[in-house]
């Protein structure tokens, strides 16, 4: 019987190279000269830190981060967990954003209450941070693939591990 996962990476390796991208175009920036802005990857943490001297530079930051992020790896903005922005001696300010990884609890959940009440001619089970879809055809599971990704827009998933 066709199955495959439902699963979400992240990527790090792309990750750290988009961070470090915005890293080198923040040092260019003439208005950036002089200032703590700055953007930080935490790998064991997953997070992403970033440092400046005021909101809007924040905002200025995220800018320059978030297109290099999505020129490395599509959807990869939608798995950041933004923060509190967080004032730090003086006029300084941080905001981290935690990268989320995996399909969490109620996500998985959700996917198979979809795949459940679409009436197609598939199992789905949870398995960990990922979904495992099985059927009887792998026409089903295209059509599942395709509903799934219609429905669920708000963070990436990927479809992997297929076995015939």
């Amino acid at each position: 019987m066709p199955s495959f996962d439902f699963t979400s990476e992240t990527d790090m390796v792309a990750l750290k190279n988009s961070v470090d991208v915005a890293g080198r175009a923040i040092d260019n920036r003439y208005d950036f000269k002089g200032t703590s802005a700055r953007v930080e990857l935490n790998e064991k943490e997953k997070t992403i830190t970033l440092h400046g001297d005021s909101d809007f530079q924040l905002d200025q930051i995220k800018d320059l981060l978030f297109p290099a992020m999505e020129k490395k790896e599509k959807e990869s903005t939608k798995r950041l967990d933004a923060q509190p922005v967080q004032k730090i001696s003086g006029n300084k300010v941080k905001q981290d954003l935690k990268i989320r990884s995996g399909i969490d609890a109620e996500l998985a959940k959700k996917i198979v209450r979809l795949l459940k009440d679409s009436k197609l001619k598939v199992q789905a089970a949870i398995q960990g941070d990922a979904v495992r879809v099985s059927g009887a055809k792998r026409d089903v599971l295209q059509e599942a693939i395709a509903l799934v990704n219609k429905a669920i827009t708000d963070y990436p998933l990927r479809q992997g591990n297929y076995r015939d």
